[in-house]
């Protein structure tokens, strides 16, 4: 006799079949259902933000894993670490001229090793890196993100530069993850490291947004 189906299993197969648009709809509904369940659990919304800090710097773990086992940079994207440096440098600038705190210590961690990163996939894994497949143009990004920092960024009582700034590191982070996702379609292939991290890498901007949403 053939076991009992568990109903997680059931409804993960149920939502395979379902088409695109059905997904989509998932889930944006499993999204709001989440951010009103933070919104109950978590008081200190500050926390969330910690958590999105803490989420990334175990992909960025991940990455080293994998570089360190595999000896190759395969299926990574350098531009998508590129743009994660980025972001990462203008939201230390910001938390040294604008607050001082635990987040200063998580952005210089997680950005000495995205440096890390960056440094073996240009270097010492030239070799597997596939350039080719990785395509996206990075200005297609960073000028939309910048404009928009201009036109829309926190109304405090900081300097209007640096309010720009971290408007532009938001925007710049939410949109990281894309070159990446270029490769991985390009590739046709998804190795497990890589899925790893682009999962945790979800999970960071979902946190990260949550933060945002459950602040206004």
């Amino acid at each position: 006799m053939r076991a009992p189906r568990r109903p997680i299993h059931t409804v993960s197969a149920w939502v395979r079949r379902q088409p695109p648009k059905v997904k989509a709809f998932l889930a944006v509904v499993s999204g709001m259902a989440a951010l009103a369940l933070l919104r109950i659990v978590v008081h200190d919304h500050d926390n969330l933000f910690v958590a999105a800090e803490a989420v990334h710097s175990i992909g960025i773990c991940v990455l080293i894993y994998k570089l360190m086992k595999e000896k190759t940079c395969a299926g990574l994207s350098l531009k998508s670490q590129e743009l994660t440096a980025i972001f990462l440098a203008v939201r230390l600038y910001c938390s040294f001229v604008m607050e001082y705190d635990i987040h200063t210590l998580l952005d210089s961690a997680t950005l000495g090793t995205t440096l890390w990163v960056i440094y073996m996939i240009r270097f010492r894994l030239k070799s597997s890196y596939m350039e080719d497949k990785d395509n996206f143009a990075i200005y297609y990004v960073v000028g939309p993100c910048a404009l928009l920092a201009l036109v829309i960024h926190p109304s405090t009582s900081h300097h209007f530069v640096n309010r720009i700034f971290w408007a532009f590191c938001v925007y710049l982070e939410a949109v990281s993850v894309l070159p990446q996702l270029r490769v991985m379609q390009n590739t046709k292939i998804v190795e497990p490291f890589t899925a790893h991290y682009v999962f945790a890498l979800g999970v960071a901007r979902f946190l990260s947004c949550a933060h945002w949403v459950l602040q206004v």
